[in-house]
């Protein structure tokens, strides 16, 4: 125990100092291997490996962040957690009327076994349940244990009640287990969970409600407690999961596990959903959340070889720390323009703001560490990206900037920036301020390490940054 709290204070120093292995120009190119996984939930076991886990009973697993194996696809013949999983979990699959599974989440509890929390879901209705079950290892085979929640039958108000689907089921510094869930109908809720059993307590009915409303295009709930700003980060995606229907993804942030959260600008969750008699009325909630990210594309520099690869409904995430290296991972799947409902699952780091929220960098994870970037590296020509605040169906696209060396934002927005230590970033475009981070990321496109930050604005609103790959 005292040699790891030893690594953990020496990976967090040579991260503050900027000089954790290397530079990031010295790795190698990464080599990604991709892999269809919706609405990926995350785990890592304790010989490193990271797995995750989707709709259809879809599972795939890494080492690295970088290379995925699936070793489950679907819910009939090529599902490998749960063996004959037609049978095991027919009492579930016959009350939502479906033969496949939505999100689920994994969990290790308390007697070192894996329990895996699934959900079924009729799809046009709020028809749906939710269940656990168990077992040794990570890949299954798991073991039914029953249904503990179902929603959609007898007395039910859809506009005020939840959908029994997307759980996440979380420990908060105390040790104590939650399960957090929902998605659209009435909202967001959180239970108190039993860890010695993996139900939840007794008495609690569908939990306390934490957002949404009347049919709010709201799901995908995912808590992550962060010990270096001792919040509780809610993360949701907005809007609708098709490729042109606009997901996104938000945060908001809580002291307590169990809320209430609170978004960049105060705003109080429990506000967040749509109004009475509407249903999918997006404007009524978008204005709420910190907005991370939306649908985007950094658009090709001239004489560069770049292409132009849009992004769109990035969504339904789940979000890991990683307590050896200081490092916060966002994992998530998104579909592109063009390219149909085809989906693929993306890492990227995270980091924390000087107002201690979440900014996400630009580029796909590939094995990056935090580094301070030296003040002559950072003045040059980059694409910024906008995301706002909406629930965009189409993509933002990249404007082109210079940060001078001097100080000044010249291009498509004028402003000022500043990077004191080469690891934060604040900079003030056509008159909104954002603050954030500057670091190194890998640029997929031009296959080259670049400068690039990102930073919110006061309201919520994320900007990304990447140096033009010609520079």
């Amino acid at each position: 125990m005292k040699m790891r709290i030893l690594l953990i204070a020496l990976a967090a120093l040579l991260l503050m100092t900027g000089t954790a292995f290397g530079s990031n120009a010295d790795l190698p190119a990464p080599k990604f291997r991709e892999v269809s996984v919706h609405d990926p939930s995350v785990i890592r076991t304790e010989d490193g490996t990271f797995y995750i886990y989707g709709s259809h009973m879809a599972a795939a697993k890494s080492t690295d962040l970088v290379q995925w194996e699936m070793f489950s696809r679907n819910a009939d013949t090529g599902c490998r957690l749960v063996e004959n999983v037609q049978v095991e979990m027919a009492e579930a699959l016959q009350y939502a009327r479906t033969t496949t599974f939505w999100a689920p989440d994994v969990q290790q509890l308390e007697d070192g076994r894996y329990y895996l929390y699934y959900c079924t879901c009729e799809g046009s209705s709020p028809l749906s349940a939710l269940g656990v079950a168990v077992s040794d290892a990570p890949e299954g085979p798991y073991q039914n244990l029953g249904i503990f929640l179902k929603s959609g039958s007898g007395y039910y108000d859809a506009t005020t009640l939840p959908n029994a689907i997307d759980p996440c089921v979380f420990f908060d510094k105390e040790g104590e287990l939650w399960m957090v869930y929902g998605s659209y109908s009435g909202g967001i809720y959180i239970l108190k969970m039993d860890p010695k059993t993996g139900f939840p307590l007794e008495g609690q009915g569908y939990g306390k409600k934490l957002l949404g409303k009347n049919h709010a295009r709201i799901e995908g709930p995912y808590i992550l407690y962060s010990p270096d700003t001792d919040y509780y980060y809610l993360f949701l995606s907005f809007g609708g999961l098709n490729a042109a229907d606009g997901y996104n993804i938000r945060v908001c942030r809580s002291r307590n596990p169990d809320g209430p959260y609170e978004d960049a600008l105060g705003q109080d969750m429990t506000e967040c959903g749509g109004a009475p008699g509407t249903f999918f009325h997006d404007p009524d909630y978008e204005g709420y959340g910190v907005k991370l990210m939306g649908g985007y594309c950094f658009e090709p520099v001239e004489g560069s070889g770049t292409s132009r690869l849009a992004y769109r409904s990035p969504g339904h995430n789940s979000a890991y720390y990683e307590a050896e290296t200081g490092r916060y991972f966002l994992i998530f799947h998104t579909r592109f323009a063009n390219r149909g409902e085809m989906f693929r699952v993306r890492v990227h780091q995270m980091m924390m703001n000087e107002d201690g929220w979440p900014v996400v960098l630009p580029w796909r994870y590939a094995g990056e560490m935090p580094e301070q970037v030296p003040a002559e590296q950072i003045s040059g020509n980059y694409r910024v990206i906008l995301h706002q605040r909406d629930i965009n169906g189409t993509e933002h696209s990249s404007q082109m900037i210079s940060l001078e060396a001097d100080g000044k934002v010249t291009g498509d927005l004028s402003g000022t920036w500043t990077s004191t230590d080469g690891s934060r970033f604040t900079c003030e475009l056509d008159g909104i301020t954002y603050h954030g981070v500057i670091s190194t990321a890998f640029d997929n496109d031009s296959d080259q390490w670049v400068v690039c930050f990102t930073a919110l604005d006061g309201s919520g609103a994320a900007l990304w940054g990447t140096r033009n790959p010609v520079d």
